[in-house]
């Protein structure tokens, strides 16, 4: 009697608060690193030609290995079995695709000591590899006959043959030094060093043959930077691809890709877009007589809105479609389906939090809204049109596969992966709530509360602050800056998207260039003034505050702008804008948001780069950088820690030599989540 009465105190001061505990949570257990590391993460769903199966990839992380390990997976579309797993070799199987005939699924494998890939009876049997590259082989793309395939291999574009890339790599391997002579710029990309390989297609038989070089020449095939991941299509007849390629003589200072049709026969290959910013994400209509594609219209802005493009491959003319996207919902396409009738393109968009679908009416150029109020990816259409299979996911459910009718109602999940191990988990879901920031201009964050929460108890708040600075906070399970997991230790989790934000309009997006510490940091700080006052159980005297890339420059300048927070963890941050620009490498990037390079003029270079403020700096803070970031180079890192140091503010800093901008090894992640929860507890303490 007594523990039923302690439950319903705790679910009616939940109630009373807007929280989301139920009656069974007091019996409840938070989630845990072990939890979450073990979780199945779910991608990639490629629907059968005849519209009854769905494969699948889970990944699981691997913490002995260090790494994670990807099976690809099979499941009735109508969910009348569970889903079966296809393939068990450790390592990567990744990327299934079914052949047009249904017989084959291809996909890419580590399972010989270097991505190839190879192809699986869908009826049962052996997997078999199909290329044998030396420079390796992904990203399979069926050809509509069902015996050749179209990969992808990065290779030295002097060499006429594979045993020319075999004999370059093994001399590279046995060089006694390794030194490189560099002599131009986009010599690393993200977390890698380039070399003078670059990426190709080829087409290879099926039951065996030569591969051949499709795209000969000194460019990346599909385009390295910027693309969409659906930069390979292929035309319903088989004759011609089309690809995304980036011609420009630098691509540290382009982000013109522009759209190629590349006969299969080996002809010379056709440019059919000039536009002067980024055109990608090709998708050949079923009767083949369009390609639509995604286009921006501003040169050098990586975060322009995309506009619906159609190609008529009989006039060549191209148009726009779909012109409501940015009239009336003003948003920006993700990604691009048809439906086999030529006459829709379905699409999903950022959509304040969350990402939705619409549909575009080509002939008529309407546009509906189909789903609102969930996050859907990789949206597939089955081959009949009458269902919509994609990821969903939420803050409180990793994605699992779903299938909806054509009109996205009636939605269900087809995939379990996780049910298991999320029973008995407690997690409450993010709740949204708008605030008037900077000017008065509405703008959305998410609030979470802690399992087992209290409103008679008082909480410590982690306030997190997103990348980007063009991305946004959405109902989603993220991999790395989880949300439950800042909250199972006790703490309220808030987390606004300010100015720059995706999915609340192109004007809101554009409205952080040039300006990274002005209105997007009054948006911040007028809402947390809001949720401090509308939840009186959070403890304004107990905040810290957390954020990565343009979250962890927000940070530094946290760091010399406000003393409201007890700790700050900063994560591979931004911290002086000048000597980023000389390290990072893509530079078209800050040489929009802060008006060209800065010895042409440094005005916006001084006025928001937080080193400036150093004297300032008082606020404990934990510094995380990865050796392999380029990005945001290490050095940001280590001039920051050196300003805390030399100052004595209390500060640690935590390296990963073997991370880059994001840390992906699960081992690593453990440190990461460790240090950074017991970094946070040590400032902030546990609800009382």
């Amino acid at each position: 009697m007594r523990r039923l009465f302690a439950r319903l105190v705790l679910v009616l001061a939940a109630m009373a608060a807007g929280g989301a505990a139920d009656a069974g949570a007091a019996d409840a257990r938070r989630l845990t690193f072990d939890d979450f590391i073990a979780l199945g993460r779910v991608s990639d769903p490629r629907v059968s030609p005849d519209g009854r199966y769905v494969a699948f990839v889970v990944t699981r992380m691997d913490e002995e290995r260090n790494r994670g390990d990807s099976d690809v997976w099979i499941v009735p579309i109508d969910g009348s079995e569970p889903a079966r797993q296809l393939t068990r070799r450790p390592g990567t199987d990744s990327q299934p695709r079914f052949s047009p005939d249904g017989r084959w699924i291809a996909f890419t494998s580590t399972r010989s000591g270097e991505a190839q890939v190879w192809v699986l009876p869908v009826d049962g049997g052996e997997a078999r590899q199909v290329t044998h590259l030396s420079t390796g082989a992904s990203s399979p793309v069926w050809l509509p006959d069902s015996r050749r395939l179209v990969v992808q291999s990065s290779v030295f574009p002097d060499c006429e043959s594979d045993s020319c890339n075999a004999a370059r790599l093994e001399a590279k391997e046995k060089a006694p030094s390794r030194a490189r002579l560099i002599e131009s710029l986009f010599y690393v990309h993200w977390d890698a060093w380039r070399d003078e390989r670059r990426g190709h297609l080829f087409v290879v038989d099926v039951d065996g043959g030569r591969a051949r070089d499709l795209t000969p020449g000194p460019w990346e095939v599909p385009t390295i930077a910027l693309g969409s991941g659906h930069d390979v299509a292929v035309s319903p007849d088989g004759s011609e691809l089309c690809v995304t390629v980036n011609t420009d003589s630098n691509l540290a200072w382009s982000i013109d890709n522009d759209l190629f049709l590349v006969p299969l026969d080996g002809g010379a290959w056709r440019r059919i877009t000039n536009n002067p910013a980024n055109d990608n994400h090709p998708v050949y209509s079923p009767d083949g007589r369009w390609i639509a594609f995604r286009a921006m219209t501003r040169p050098g802005f990586e975060s322009d809105r995309y506009r619906v493009m159609l190609y008529d491959r009989r006039s060549g003319e191209i148009h726009e479609v779909g012109g409501e996207l940015a009239t009336r919902f003003d948003r920006s396409p993700s990604e691009l389906a048809w439906t086999p009738d030529s006459r829709r393109i379905l699409v999903t968009c950022a959509d304040r939090g969350y990402r939705s679908i619409y549909a575009i009416d080509v002939h008529h150029d309407r546009v509906r809204q189909l789903s609102e109020g969930f996050y859907a990816s990789s949206l597939r259409v089955t081959p009949d049109g009458r269902r919509l299979v994609f990821l969903r996911q939420s803050a409180t459910r990793p994605a699992e596969v779903w299938v909806a009718d054509r009109e996205a109602r009636r939605a269900r999940a087809i995939t379990h992966v996780n049910d298991a191990a999320l029973a008995g988990i407690e997690m409450n879901p993010l709740r949204g709530f708008t605030f008037a920031g900077a000017g008065g201009t509405p703008v959305h964050g998410w609030l979470l509360l802690p399992p087992g929460f209290d409103a008679s108890r008082r909480y410590p708040m982690v306030f997190l602050v997103h990348g980007g600075p063009q991305g946004a906070w959405s109902d989603v399970f993220h991999w790395r800056w989880n949300y439950q997991m800042f909250a199972s230790p006790g703490y309220v989790v808030v987390a606004i998207n300010p100015r720059g934000s995706t999915g609340y309009g192109q004007r809101f997006t554009d409205e952080i260039s040039r300006d990274w510490g002005g209105r997007v940091y009054e948006d911040l700080m007028k809402g947390l003034d809001a949720v401090l006052r509308d939840h009186p159980y959070i403890d304004p005297d107990r905040l810290a505050a957390a954020g990565a890339s343009y979250g962890g420059y927000m940070m530094a300048w946290f760091e010399g702008h406000t003393d409201r927070f007890r700790c700050i963890v900063d994560h591979d941050g931004v911290y002086d804008l000048e000597s980023m620009y000389g390290a990072t490498e893509e530079l078209w990037f800050p040489e929009w948001e802060f008006g060209g390079p800065p010895w042409k003029d440094r005005t916006l270079y001084e006025k928001w780069s937080p080193h400036r403020f150093a004297a300032r700096f008082r606020t404990p803070m934990l510094v995380i950088h990865g050796a392999r970031d380029y990005r945001v180079p290490l050095t940001q890192a280590m001039e920051l820690f050196t300003a805390l140091q030399r100052q004595g503010v209390p500060s640690k800093f935590l390296y990963f030599p073997d991370e880059g901008h994001w840390v992906l090894k699960p081992a690593n992640a453990r440190v990461w989540w460790t240090t950074v929860l017991d970094w946070i507890g040590e400032h902030v303490g546990e609800p009382r």
